[in-house]
């Protein structure tokens, strides 16, 4: 009795497990060797020849053309990261395929697929409890939120800025938009333009989008604006159907004429007389219009996005008006200064301060392309990182001491625990330590060496990491040397990892359809 498809492939057992073991390792192992402040980047080219340049795990990972289904749940490992937290997305993906080979090297031992699962979660559990004695006892102010800025980007793609000056203006971001509530962490945002040196990267308090007047003549700043959001065309209205009117005099034509000057004008007029210094609208503008609202010292903006005029609304208070009958001063929302500025082939407005100041913007500046959009990605994961520490106000040693130490206090609960679930707890302590050896690989240490030498010094410490400072590599507490990061990213690697590790092994039967 079939009861699949001829064309159906099944794959059972140990092959399966095998199968799906190595595709979650593979995918690990692409993206090893990007972790910390010596990793590498990855070059990632698609089938239309785009070219990514980035260490960003993952951008790496979405980059990729993946197609195993075991390998796409460690993609959905780092995207849950960078999702929750914004960063770690390396070290879970990382984790996730170590726990993976460690689990495979169990099977072969013939332990349970379930023993190594129930060990894992075990495990896992007591690594959260070993990040909770990890945390640093003092209060998370300014200082230490520009060193957890900094962890993040050291290693990344900054071109000629230093993270220790990017971390200043993401802290500086993210003290903005903290409220009673909480971090606004949304109301921050990252906008870039290439055609100047990184180090014209600024803050901007307030919005910025890519948007040019509607007439040159307008003016190119307005001071204390008084800002109007509408979804209205002002120029002459035409009929949803095809109709011709036939004109049987110079009268008649002149009449139409002057009437259809009449509307015009009539929009202009309203405009003008509403008080409104600068007026964005969804819609086109008629070029009279224009004209007339330039000579009056209007700055109108035309065929904005909706997600554009969503920003303005929000960032100025302004409601958007569907009708120019109903424009009201109430409708208006204020900004101390908008202005529009030309960058080579493009114009940005730059809508600042008042009501706008609630939002804030990181105007990053770069050479090129592949520069701009590496910055992007580093301030991104350092504003994330920064919120996170700022809203729990818990942080942990970088540099792989917490993973030392998750380690360690595994192997030492592991002694308590019977039968062959006590491999699978060990064996989680065993892949934790992919973190520290990997650091050390990739700033040119000995792997087992420095292992070692980490172990030898938090016994000793209780806390040790690997501090790269140049070309030199040492051993000691990281806090010292301010690499924090937050609790909430180690523990949202730990169980993220854990999730697909323990979901792959439980894997026994593939069954694909062609």
């Amino acid at each position: 009795m079939f009861i699949m498809s001829e064309d159906s492939q099944r794959t059972q057992g140990r092959d399966a497990q095998s199968s799906n073991i190595m595709a979650g390792k593979a995918v690990a192992e692409a993206v090893r060797t990007t972790l910390g402040p010596r990793g590498m980047d990855k070059m990632l080219v698609d089938s239309a020849g785009e070219v990514v340049i980035t260490n960003d795990g993952a951008t790496i990972l979405n980059e990729m053309d993946i197609e195993h289904p075991a390998a796409q749940m460690i993609v959905e490992v780092a995207d849950s990261q960078e999702e929750e937290v914004g960063d770690g997305t390396t070290t879970a993906a990382v984790v996730a395929g170590n726990l993976l080979g460690e689990a495979e090297d169990l099977i072969e031992q013939d332990v349970h697929a379930t023993t190594i699962v129930e060990g894992y979660h075990e495990a896992s559990a007591i690594a959260l409890e070993a990040i909770a004695e990890q945390i640093s006892e003092d209060t998370v102010d300014d200082e230490v939120l520009k060193q957890v800025g900094e962890s993040s980007m050291t290693g990344k793609g900054t071109g000629g800025l230093t993270a220790e000056s990017l971390a200043e203006t993401v802290v500086e971001a993210i003290r903005h938009v903290e409220t009673d509530d909480g971090v606004a962490r949304d109301n921050v945002t990252v906008h870039t333009q290439v055609g100047a040196s990184s180090n014209a990267t600024e803050l901007v308090p307030g919005i910025v989008i890519d948007e040019e007047p509607a007439h040159e003549g307008m003016p190119s700043e307005v001071e204390d604006a008084s800002i109007a959001v509408l979804d209205v065309e002002l120029g002459v209205r035409t009929g949803d159907i095809d109709a011709e009117y036939a004109i049987d005099s110079i009268d008649q034509l002149n009449t139409a004429i002057d009437a259809e000057e009449s509307e015009v004008r009539g929009y202009a007029e309203t405009v003008a007389e509403s008080g409104a210094d600068v007026v964005f609208t969804t819609d086109d503008v008629d070029d009279r219009v224009s004209n007339y609202l330039a000579n009056e010292g209007v700055l109108v903006f035309e065929n904005i996005g909706n997600s554009d005029a969503r920003d303005i609304v929000s960032a100025t208070g302004a409601r958007r008006v569907g009708a120019l009958d109903d424009l009201e001063e109430s409708d208006f929302g204020h900004a101390d200064r908008i202005r529009s500025e030309n960058f080579g082939d493009n114009d940005l407005a730059f809508i600042e301060g008042g009501a706008a100041a609630e939002t804030v913007t990181v105007f990053v500046r770069g050479g090129t392309e592949h520069v701009v959009d590496e910055l992007e990605r580093a301030i991104g994961d350092a504003l994330d990182v920064v919120a996170t520490a700022l809203a729990s106000g818990e942080v942990v040693p970088g540099a792989g001491a917490t993973e030392i130490a998750i380690a360690d206090k595994i192997r030492q609960e592991a002694a308590g625990i019977e039968g062959r679930k006590q491999l699978a707890v060990t064996a989680f302590a065993d892949a934790l330590d992919v973190i520290p050896r990997t650091l050390a690989a990739n700033t040119g240490q000995d792997p087992i060496d420095a292992l070692v030498d980490l172990r030898a010094a938090h016994e000793s410490e209780g806390r040790a990491g690997l501090i790269t400072d140049g070309e030199t590599v040492t051993i000691d507490d990281p806090f010292e040397y301010g690499v924090v990061d937050p609790a909430d990213v180690k523990r949202e690697a730990i169980e993220s990892a854990t999730e697909a590790a323990t979901m792959i092994v439980r894997i026994d039967d593939v069954i694909a359809a062609e």
